[in-house]
């Protein structure tokens, strides 16, 4: 008899972790094996942003990791060992996220607590087990493994993930081109302790002519992450270690290394996969995208691949959906990573950049200017929907139809708080396809959702749900993962029949409405922002 599994997951990294999490809260079966004996206890991935902490809030992780990360609430950007810009982030995203500022939750900190939520719920990673190869036979895939001290295992499973990273075995059996490039120079991530006016719990940024230096404060007394360059001349030797990074900017910051816990050097990429799926096989994360560390994006890009398509795995092995709505998988996340690689790549090059123009600006210029555009309300609020990726959408997926108001399928559900502290994100708990209508639903709508197995969610119409961009008594359908698939203002019982025909959606829940008032519960992640 051959183990079988829905879904078998390769690499338990931020990404595979965060698949196998939300698989798992579905009722879907699955193993996630990882080659590496023991999980990471050093990371380079610092960051976990709003959208992010948005979906950990749908399965009640997000209070967790706030009161285990630091808010990111400055920043202070230095030339010449003097400062000579503050940043005030503070709560960037007010009124736009219930997490309007970005955490600092390192990697390794952040897999452990997925972890031990995954074991809680009776799946352990299997460790260490390789991939051997696999055969997609059409109706399953069969894979082997080669767990420790034995031999060769087959499976049977219904879909693998590919979430084991750049070097991705699952991507190269797949014969998945990964186009791109890799910046000449090399850098360098330390764990530190030390001492001096830089190590003041907030992010610090040391731009010289031709370096930069970034300092991420961690939790506990004069611990930071160090993010800088190597020394040009000692980037040919095999065994690096912290004496060979660049000390110009350590030294103008009159910082003093008391401990180095943790040091690693590596070179950026930028490339994309040309393929994020092919038949019964995904790649995801760093499998199928990588990108400069600017604004933190990998991890949670990766996390969000993960629910895109957690959801619609699920769906289909459960028979809610006809399978085709996983061609949707690929065109929805290829399109935000292709994006996001080109936007990071320009924005390092930048930083990264000897000329003596970009030396001007980034010396002279920038100092004055980001202070500037931070105090601008217009200009922070753009900043955090860029970084936060809460203005991520799929308004041109083929599973998005239609627009209400200004909000359109394949937008994110925008959050609407109440005066009283309310909100519509409480519903999206459930982790469920949930019809929303602000204002009144008619007789038809109600009798719609109904037949069709859905719980209408039914919401006052209020001044903060005309802010948000909805439109009164339209019906938004909303999917598993926060986003609109159907907009619909008019005809809408026709529209709901219309589009989960077209998707072979099939749903069982319960035939009422949500009452007025009812479908609004205590403000999602309240808690984290009082943290």
């Amino acid at each position: 008899m051959k183990p079988q599994t829905d879904v078998l997951i390769v690499g338990a990294g931020p990404t595979g972790l965060a698949l196998a999490l939300w698989l798992t809260h579905f009722g879907v079966n699955v193993r996630i094996v990882d080659k590496v004996a023991e999980p990471g206890t050093t990371s380079r991935a610092l960051a976990v942003h709003a959208r992010i902490l948005e979906f950990y809030d749908q399965l009640g992780l997000a209070r967790e990791i706030a009161g285990r990360g630091l808010k990111m609430a400055s920043a202070t950007l230095w030339v010449g060992g003097k400062p000579k810009g503050h940043l005030v982030f503070g709560d960037m995203g007010e009124g736009i996220s219930p997490f309007p500022y970005a955490l600092i939750f390192p990697q390794d900190e952040h897999e452990r607590l997925l972890i031990e939520r995954l074991a809680g719920l009776g799946v352990a990673v299997e460790r260490p087990t390789e991939l051997v190869g696999f055969e997609d036979r059409g109706a399953h895939v069969v894979a082997r493994l080669r767990p420790p001290g034995g031999p060769e295992e087959v499976v049977e499973t219904a879909f693998l993930a590919g979430c084991d990273g750049a070097h991705s075995v699952v991507r190269e059996a797949l014969k998945v081109g990964f186009p791109g490039g890799t910046y000449s120079h090399m850098f360098y991530v330390a764990d530190v302790e030390a001492s001096g006016p830089a190590m003041n719990s907030e992010v610090n940024l040391g731009l010289d002519e031709a370096e930069f230096l970034a300092i991420f404060p961690l939790k506990g007394a004069g611990r930071a992450r160090f993010i800088g360059a190597v020394k040009r001349e000692a980037e040919a030797q095999r065994e690096l270690t912290f004496d060979d990074v660049s000390p110009r900017l350590i030294n103008r910051l009159d910082i003093k290394i008391e401990r180095v816990h943790w040091f690693s050097t590596y070179r950026v990429h930028h490339r994309v996969a040309g393929h994020f799926r092919a038949g019964r096989a995904y790649l995801l994360g760093d499998a199928a995208h990588i990108h400069s560390p600017v604004g933190g994006q990998g991890m949670n890009t990766g996390i969000g691949d993960a629910v895109n398509l957690a959801w619609k795995l699920a769906a289909v092995l459960q028979q809610r959906a006809a399978i085709g709505i996983l061609d949707s998988y690929e065109p929805e996340r290829i399109a935000f990573a292709r994006r996001l690689v080109s936007t990071t790549d320009r924005a390092f090059q930048f930083i990264n950049n000897d000329g003596p123009f970009a030396r001007f600006v980034r010396t002279r210029i920038v100092p004055i200017l980001l202070p500037t555009i931070f105090r601008i309300s217009a200009m922070r609020r753009l900043m955090f929907l860029t970084i936060s990726q809460t203005n991520v959408n799929y308004r041109g997926s083929e599973i998005s139809v239609g627009k209400a108001g200004r909000i359109a399928a394949g937008d994110r559900l925008p959050w609407v708080r109440e005066a009283n502290g309310s909100d519509n994100f409480a519903s999206l708990r459930s982790v469920k396809w949930q019809p929303h209508v602000y204002g009144e639903a008619g007789n038809e709508t109600r009798e719609a959702c109904a037949q069709a197995g859905l719980t209408l969610q039914r919401f006052p119409w209020s001044e903060a749900a005309r802010k948000a961009g909805l439109a009164q008594d339209a019906l938004y359908l909303v999917r598993p993962d926060g986003y609109v698939g159907l907009a619909a203002a008019n005809n809408i019982a026709a529209a709901v029949r219309d589009y989960l025909g077209r998707l072979g959606l099939r749903f069982d829940g319960a035939d009422a409405e949500t009452p007025a008032g009812a479908g609004i519960g205590a403000p999602a992640g309240a808690h984290a922002h009082r943290s």
